[in-house]
């Protein structure tokens, strides 16, 4: 009999192979020695109760032999002489499209305006030590994608975009650890995702495809309505009749090249706030009912949503166990993400705390047209970078502080390495944000024990939870609706928010490439 069933156990327990199967043998009613075997398809925690479980769905083999399901294997075709792709970003979406366009044997060359995972991680040290930011190669830009360096993390509701698992299955093929495939919220870790993304690379040159760095597009070519090609800073011309563009969400260079060059692009609403970090011993409290959290059960991390003075308020990007880092892409703007190590080892839990905005709340900054989105995000970093200092020392100010009115005179121990300094927060953002996150905090004290607390600190500014631009394209086709052969793709196009969703939109971008090729 092979059958699939849930178990519960302790979380002690968990991870005890005889216990394990001693709970199968419970549920079918057999002795441990008639199964032959099991597979921990999906594992979560469940901390409802003052007693947090672990719940597993597992496959399970009762007096038959046990086998091990088909290692996956992508499909690796050789395309060094076959027709070239050209495909704009190497971060999720446009590896992953490279990944498919060779599947359907077409040759992927990816222009990515930063630098390989090693080289890119001396300049986040630099940003972190010495406040200096590259424009090209940050948290944001660079192999990988902006993924790479905020943890990787893989969780998703796009459960009717694509394969899920698919996703899951190519990252653990080129080296993630395999509980990625089974945890209820899996995560790579930002000191594990650079050899993932780097063994994907290698993969990618091995099969025929390029991959070029320090290759910033700044022009489209075209034809009338088709387009040929792109043109790099450096003067190359690369041609293609299709062009993927997975440029990520922070690329506003690209946003106003496609603005300058009369290709069509719309604002698009966003949400905008602080980063939040509290001790991760608050947190775990909170969602363990404990006073100290169970060493087998992993850090907690929360997600709270609002509605406050006619605006949705919620958490985005929880990292338990993190560290918050700049993720600015220009001199002059402070920036806040989070990321963790596996581990998840960190004495903090942080989380972006955001307010959604929209176009009138551009208009009354007089920011109109399709970049308007993109000036009112620009301006509300630039005020932080004039509230935070030298450097990249951002503002900061206490959670009950905030609430309040009162600027901190003390703060917190915070992980922001560059530093933080005392700010009024209220002063750095637009006052619509301020008053909806006033309100959203307290509501969240309300639904979590603990979390309204003046040892939570609020770091400005979260400001790129999704793209402020949205480049239209057709539903069936996914080409651009005016310019025949572009294809926006995935976060800076408007149509994915995190790695996963990006790399299935990557893909079904890469196929949909295909079908024009092959009848244009």
């Amino acid at each position: 009999m092979v059958k699939t069933l849930q178990i519960v156990l302790a979380p002690a327990e968990a991870g005890d192979d005889s216990l394990i199967r001693r709970a199968i043998a419970a549920q079918t009613s057999s002795g441990v020695k008639r199964i032959s075997g099991y597979r921990i398809l999906k594992r979560s925690v469940d901390a409802r109760s003052r007693n947090p479980k672990i719940q597993m769905t597992v496959e399970v083999f009762v007096d038959v032999p046990f086998t091990e399901p088909p290692v996956f294997q992508p499909q690796l075709n050789q395309v060094a002489g076959a027709e070239p792709v050209i495909v704009v970003g190497a971060g999720p979406a446009g590896l992953f499209a490279a990944f498919r366009l060779i599947a359907l044997g077409l040759k992927p060359i990816i222009l990515e305006r930063g630098k390989d995972v090693q080289s890119r991680r001396r300049d986040l040290a630099r940003m972190n030590r010495e406040g200096v930011v590259d424009p090209d190669s940050n948290y944001c830009f660079g192999e990988g994608g902006a993924g790479t360096y905020s943890d990787g993390k893989l969780y998703t509701r796009s459960n009717k975009r694509g394969n899920i698992q698919e996703i899951l299955e190519m990252f653990r093929y080129f080296g993630a650890d395999r509980s990625i495939l089974v945890d209820a919220h899996p995560h790579i870790g930002t000191n594990k995702l650079p050899q993932v993304i780097a063994a994907m690379r290698r993969q990618l040159v091995a099969c025929g495809g390029e991959v070029h760095f320090g290759c910033k597009v700044v022009r489209l070519l075209t034809d009338s309505d088709h387009i040929t090609g792109v043109q790099t800073a450096d003067g190359v011309m690369f041609r293609s009749d299709a062009v993927i563009l997975a440029t990520g969400h922070s690329a506003r260079d690209v946003f106003g090249m496609l603005h300058d060059q009369g290709v069509a692009i719309e604002a698009k609403p966003f949400a905008i706030g602080v980063r939040i970090e509290h001790p991760q011993y608050i947190v775990d409290q909170a969602m363990y009912h404990c006073t100290v959290r169970d060493p087998y059960l992993p850090p907690a991390s929360y997600s709270l949503v609002s509605q406050a003075e006619g605006r949705g308020v919620f958490s985005f990007c929880m990292c338990p166990g993190g560290i918050i880092a700049p993720a600015a892409t220009a001199p002059g703007e402070i920036v806040v993400n989070g990321w963790s190590p596996s581990r998840r080892n960190n004495p903090f839990a942080n989380s972006g705390t955001v307010v959604t905005v929209d176009a009138p709340d551009f208009a009354q900054y007089k920011f109109t047209g399709p970049l308007s989105a993109m000036h009112y995000q620009q301006m509300v970093e630039q005020k932080s970078f004039a509230a935070g200092g030298r450097g990249l020392v951002a503002p900061a100010q206490r959670l009950a502080d905030f609430t309040d009115g009162i600027v901190s005179t003390i703060l917190p121990e915070c992980s922001y390495i560059p530093g933080v300094v005392s700010a009024d927060l209220s002063q750095v953002l637009p006052v619509a944000v301020v008053r909806s996150l006033k309100a959203g905090l307290i509501d969240f004290g309300k639904k979590m024990k603990g979390y309204f607390t003046n040892d939570a600190i609020l770091v400005a500014t979260e400001s790129r939870t999704s793209s402020p631009v949205r480049i239209p394209r057709d539903a069936e086709t996914l080409q651009h609706t005016q310019l025949k052969g572009l294809f926006p793709c995935a976060e800076g196009a408007g149509y994915a928010g995190g790695i996963v969703s990006a790399a299935i939109d990557g893909q079904k971008s890469a196929t949909a490439v295909k079908q024009w090729l092959s009848v244009k």
